[in-house]
């Protein structure tokens, strides 16, 4: 059983580490291949021992991790590198449409005697949160956070524990 080195300085294919994936289970070197794999949510990662870094090919652009001796560093995108302008652009893609509907919703209130009153603040409302999901999505999909894994992983867990 190799020995766990989730407080060791330098990373190998000995150890048995936190998957930075799922944050959950453990990687652990593939026998007969230069690969790690996690037995939770079963990715497979390639290694590069003399950069201290994981790679996941299973999508394109793979994600890199780099091992600093206690943990994974923060996901990165092979080749692509993205800067604040890009946060910046996200925030105002999110808070400028429902700033304006807010406005118009303010300074044009609907009447008194109307039957939708509440409308114009719904919309608002629903503006932000199509906005805020599209961003999400977007996230998810960039960093291909596998939360159809993740969901189906724990039910998988949760049906092993509670059916015993």
């Amino acid at each position: 059983m190799p020995s766990s080195k989730l407080l060791t300085t330098s990373f190998d294919f000995q150890g048995v580490y936190p998957c930075p994936v799922c944050r959950i289970g453990k990687i652990s070197h593939m026998p007969m291949m230069e690969t790690m794999a996690c037995d939770f949510c079963h990715e497979i990662f390639t290694v590069n021992l003399e950069q201290q870094q994981i790679k996941m090919p299973s999508r394109q652009p793979p994600l890199i991790w780099r091992w600093n001796g206690f943990n994974w560093t923060e996901a990165q995108l092979e080749g692509v590198e993205l800067g604040w302008g890009y946060g910046l652009a996200a925030i105002t893609f999110v808070v400028l449409p429902t700033i304006l509907i807010g406005i118009v919703a303010y300074y044009f209130p609907p009447t008194a005697d109307a039957p939708i009153t509440w409308l114009p603040y719904i919309w608002t409302i629903l503006t932000f949160l199509s906005h805020l999901s599209i961003i999400v999505w977007i996230f998810v999909e960039v960093y291909q956070i596998p939360v159809v894994a993740y969901l189906r992983a724990i039910n998988r867990w949760r049906n092993g524990v509670m059916g015993r």
